[in-house]
């Protein structure tokens, strides 16, 4: 059985850990990563197909976080703006979304101002007084986006992410060329080339600790440090699947004001963009997203303007429990003749085309069990509350603990694991004598 001391041990090698460790080691301290998998990187997972980058988890850069941008250049890699068409399927015809995608955005926009008591976005629809034919698209957007059920998730969150995406431009999408996983494979170099270590296939059963004292018990062994990170996914800490003793009691009471959401997201690989050349929608040509809000998935988007010939299916929130279990085979099935009725095409054909379907299952994966985090109804101050060490001794970070409204993404598992690394710092950083 393996033992080993270090200053710091993180558990988990999703962007928050890694981000973590990376300013530790920088900062002189002896790091040490440990993770379940055999594979780095947490929610991003990226299947390289020949040519083809295909996300399974992280796709999106939403908009321009400083962090997140400044790790981008400092890697040298490539990225490029989404654009193109948004097209909408409706009554059996395709057609340019127009101003639909606007009505639907209104009311979120006002909540960007809302000051009242928190409730659920059901509430608030009721409160709005937004008639029952009108709700069908506003339920599908913030479920399908938040991943969220839209009779929990806080409609005060819904308001503050609003604010944080103005504040980042999300309203521009960017995208890695060569694949997401980039990121995390350049932190990990970057730690153990600052004396770190990151070990994978490293499963954490326990957290035993006292202050200034964290003993990380594992299948693999046992491992000491005076302060530890812990950036378990908030499905995996509320799961109990990691013990502590003694608990922090205080961090699993926010954490249960929060949620982890479920989604469900395939992409196709094709022999060719067979989309681009129909008619008599020449923007096919350019297609970017589809809403289709009658089938199942509701939402699917192409890379363009990247010359890829990969097409995605997605579909978040309570509606994705269909999907739950079923296997490549099954969804590719299912979305051949979603896309042949959508595009008016014969389903054999576009079978035809169809080179391989490729996901996975975040809720079935014991290491997430979901998509990613929302704030529950009168769980504002969550996040917050997770971010206190305790006793200086454990500090919880990953996305869930972001406190600037942009849960469920990338650059706030980072900033939630930056700031992690900053309040161990402002401790002195204990040394492991």
């Amino acid at each position: 059985m393996a033992e080993r001391s270090s200053d710091v041990v993180v558990i988990g090698a999703g962007m928050a850990g890694l981000a973590a460790a990376r300013a530790l080691a920088e900062a002189g301290l002896k790091v040490l990563v440990l993770e379940a998998q055999d594979r780095i990187g947490g929610r991003i997972l990226t299947q390289h197909v020949g040519d083809e980058a295909i996300e399974l988890g992280a796709e999106f850069i939403h908009g321009k976080p400083a962090e997140l941008w400044a790790l981008i250049d400092e890697a040298g890699l490539e990225t490029y703006e989404r654009g193109g068409a948004r097209l909408c399927f409706e009554d059996g015809a395709l057609s340019d979304c127009g101003s639909e995608l606007d009505e639907i955005f209104d009311p979120l926009e006002t909540l960007k101002d809302y000051t009242g008591p928190d409730m659920s976005f059901a509430a608030y629809l009721d409160r709005q007084q937004i008639p029952a034919n009108e709700r069908g698209g506003m339920i599908g957007y913030v479920e399908g986006f938040n991943a969220a059920d839209h009779r929990e998730v806080s409609a005060a969150s819904l308001g503050a992410q609003q604010k944080a995406e103005d504040a980042t431009r999300s309203d521009h999408n960017y995208q890695l060329r060569g694949g997401y996983d980039q990121l995390p494979i350049y932190l990990a170099r970057r730690i153990t080339e600052h004396g770190g270590a990151v070990l994978t296939e490293t499963r954490v059963k326990e957290i035993r600790w006292s202050t200034g004292a964290a003993k990380v018990i594992a299948d693999a062994g046992e491992f000491n440090a005076p302060q530890a990170v812990i950036t378990l996914p908030l499905g995996v800490l509320q799961s109990g699947g990691v013990t502590f003793s003694p608990q922090p009691d205080s961090i699993l009471r926010a954490a249960g004001h929060l949620r982890m959401g479920q989604a469900r997201r395939f992409t196709l690989l094709f022999t060719e963009r067979f989309w681009q050349s129909l008619q008599p929608q020449p923007a096919l040509s350019e297609l970017s997203f589809l809403f289709a809000f009658s089938e199942m998935p509701p939402v699917w988007w192409t890379p363009y303007p990247e010359a890829s010939h990969t097409i995605t299916g997605w579909v978040g929130g309570p509606r994705a429990a269909v999907l739950t279990g079923l296997d490549e085979k099954e969804l590719g099935s299912r979305a051949c003749a979603a896309l042949a009725r959508i595009f008016s095409v014969d389903e054999t054909k576009i079978r035809g085309w169809l080179q391989g379907c490729y996901t996975h299952d975040w809720q079935q994966d014991q290491f997430a069990l979901g998509a990613y985090s929302y704030v529950a109804t009168g769980g504002m101050d969550a996040s917050r509350q997770m971010t206190e060490p305790v006793a200086n001794t454990l500090f919880f970070a990953g996305e869930h603990t972001d406190i600037t409204g942009h849960w469920g993404t990338v650059h706030a598992a980072m900033r939630s694991g930056l700031r992690a690394a900053e309040q161990i710092l402002a401790t002195g950083g204990r040394r492991n004598m």
